[in-house]
C-alpha cells in the first residue's frame, strides 16, 4: 500500500488555535471535551503529531465546528485539486481515507469529500455537530453506509442521505470503493 503524505499539519495547528481562541476555552478544557490527552492537543497546536480522522472529528465536535474548518487551507479565487492531491486524512481503525475537496462558506456550510475505502475494518463515525446531514454517492465499488440502526447497501451511482449527528458507519463491500460525500452543517 502506498505511503500517504503527511496530513496538513500547519493548517490543522493554525485552525485549532484559531477555533479554540474563538470559543474562548483553554487547551485543558478543549482536550477534556474532545476526550483526548492535553499533550496530544498541545502537539497538534504546535504542528507536530499525526492526527487521525477520529481525533479531528472529536475536536471539531468539541469546538462546535465542521471537520473541514480544521483541515482546509485558505483558498484562492480559482482552486483546482488534482486527483490524488488535497488534504487527505486516514482512519486509524479502517482502510478509509477522506480528502476534503471544498468546504462550504460561512453561509452554506457544505463540505465535499472524496472517500476511498477497502474491505476489512469498518469506519465507525461518532456523531457530528447537531443537525448535520450527510449525502453520499458511490462512484465505484459497493459500500454499506448509514446510521447503525438503518444501514443501506449502495452500488455505483446509488445515492443515500442520512443524519450525521448520530453514530454511523462506512464499510467497503468491494475492493476499490470510491464515493463522494457532501456534509451539510447548520
Amino acid at each position: 500500500m502506498p505511503v500517504e503524505p503527511a496530513p496538513p499539519l500547519a493548517t490543522i495547528a493554525a485552525a485549532l488555535r484559531r477555533e479554540r481562541d474563538r470559543a474562548g476555552i483553554s487547551l485543558t478544557e478543549l482536550a477534556r471535551r474532545a476526550g483526548i490527552a492535553k499533550s496530544t492537543l498541545s502537539q497538534l497546536e504546535s504542528g507536530v503529531g499525526n492526527p487521525s480522522v477520529e481525533t479531528l472529528w472529536a475536536l471539531g465536535v468539541a469546538l462546535g465546528v465542521p471537520f473541514s474548518r480544521l483541515v482546509e487551507p485558505p483558498t484562492a479565487a480559482v482552486r483546482v485539486i488534482r486527483a490524488g492531491e488535497g488534504p487527505r486524512v486516514r482512519s486509524e481503525h479502517a482502510d478509509f481515507t477522506a480528502t476534503l475537496l471544498a468546504a462550504g462558506s460561512a453561509h452554506s456550510r457544505r463540505d465535499v469529500y472524496v472517500m476511498e475505502l477497502e474491505p476489512g475494518a469498518v469506519r465507525v463515525a461518532e456523531p457530528h455537530t447537531p443537525r448535520s446531514i450527510e449525502h453520499i454517492v458511490v462512484a465505484a465499488g459497493r459500500m454499506r453506509v448509514g446510521p447503525e440502526s438503518d444501514l443501506v447497501d449502495l452500488g455505483p451511482g446509488d445515492y443515500a442521505t442520512f443524519p450525521g449527528d448520530a453514530p454511523h458507519r462506512y464499510e467497503a463491500l468491494a475492493p476499490g470503493t470510491f464515493a463522494v460525500l457532501v456534509m451539510e452543517h447548520p
